[in-house]
């Protein structure tokens, strides 16, 4: 879906936008010096599927990107905020590694120990310096918009679907958040929704809905790419339950079963709660942060449960509604073609 000229113009919009980040923390000196380079660091690499998407879209409702001066800026705050988010993500999670090395709040610990700070000392510096990047990560990602090549119409309906990002997004982890550390059981239609909120909207809907915008898109295309957009978001969250209770550790980019370890209130569980094995699970969940049998023995427990397969029915579901989608007449054909494209990507991730 990205090729590379593609991705080097979105690496070039992306790295322009953190040199001026950079260049500021620098000119301010000290720790804050340092914060800009780990910034840098943070927002490196990656698969970029969310700019990737704002160009597709762009494209597939007829827009040139050699004609858009304002297309590769608007998609490079889509990545610069799902950043955002994967920075303060880490320090909720209290994660002071990402991809094998210290992420933000990591380097920062250890920039607070070597400076002589205990260890509770070395924790707030760690977490203070994570927040703030991801602060300024907002802020960039806002100013992207802001400041982009295209016209005032378009600009007040992208800030439209940007705030709708951040609002969301927010609450969906807020509930995440609340649903894993108080003692009620959140049913599996809650669950859901705050898989939705955490991710469908800001990571599919709105960028899909930026690149049809700035390709001067109809409402009513708009509308119907939204739900494409929201229901292949949620598909590729349900597709990470099921890669972190089952997927490989390629797959997941962590040891096996990681959210079994961490006894993560995901709709996957929600499900095993709903069945006459649920006791069974239960007890298999309890001690799944013991080890690797016992991983593994939950593994099964939760397949054996017919869990697994209710979240496999509703992906194929909701992904079979996106394929319906794309068959609507208000869309291009290659916008229908390109929401086919997605849906076969998130159906391949399945474990």
């Amino acid at each position: 879906m990205i090729d590379p000229p593609t991705r080097a113009a979105i690496d070039e919009a992306i790295d322009a936008s953190l040199a001026r980040l950079n260049g500021r923390a620098q000119s301010l000196g000290g720790g804050f010096a340092d914060l800009g380079l780990a910034v840098a660091r943070a927002a490196a690499g990656g698969k970029r599927l969310r700019p990737a998407l704002v160009v597709a879209a762009f494209e597939a409702f007829g827009g040139d990107p050699a004609q858009a001066g304002g297309l590769y800026p608007v998609a490079a705050a889509f990545e610069l905020l799902h950043t955002a988010f994967v920075v303060h993500d880490d320090v909720i999670d209290h994660d002071t590694v990402r991809r094998g090395i210290p992420n933000v709040a990591g380097e920062f610990r250890e920039r607070g120990a070597a400076h002589g700070a205990d260890a509770v000392g070395a924790a707030l510096l760690g977490d203070a310096a994570a927040i703030l990047a991801g602060d300024l990560l907002l802020h960039e990602a806002a100013r992207l918009i802001a400041l982009a090549d295209i016209d005032q119409t378009a600009r007040v309906l992208l800030y439209s679907l940007f705030d709708d990002a951040v609002y969301v997004s927010a609450a969906g982890e807020l509930a995440d958040v609340e649903n894993s550390v108080t003692s009620g059981t959140a049913e599996a239609s809650a669950l859901l929704e705050t898989a939705y909120n955490k991710t469908a909207v800001y990571s599919f809907r709105a960028p899909l809905a930026a690149g049809a915008l700035l390709a001067g898109a109809s409402a009513d295309a708009l509308a119907v790419l939204e739900q494409a957009g929201g229901d292949l978001g949620l598909a590729f969250q349900l597709v990470d339950d099921l890669i972190g209770a089952f997927g490989s550790e390629e797959q997941a980019g962590r040891e096996i079963g990681g959210d079994l370890r961490e006894a993560k209130q995901t709709p996957l569980v929600a499900l095993a709660r709903g069945t006459t094995a649920w006791p069974r699970v239960s007890d298999a969940l309890a001690v799944a942060h013991t080890g690797p049998i016992a991983v593994r023995e939950a593994q099964r427990m939760l397949d054996e449960s017919g869990a697994r397969q209710q979240l496999r029915g509703l992906i194929d579901d909701t992904l079979a509604r996106v394929r319906f989608t794309a068959d609507d007449p208000t869309l291009p054909t290659a916008a229908g073609d390109l929401l086919r494209v997605l849906a076969n990507r998130v159906e391949d991730r399945v474990p």
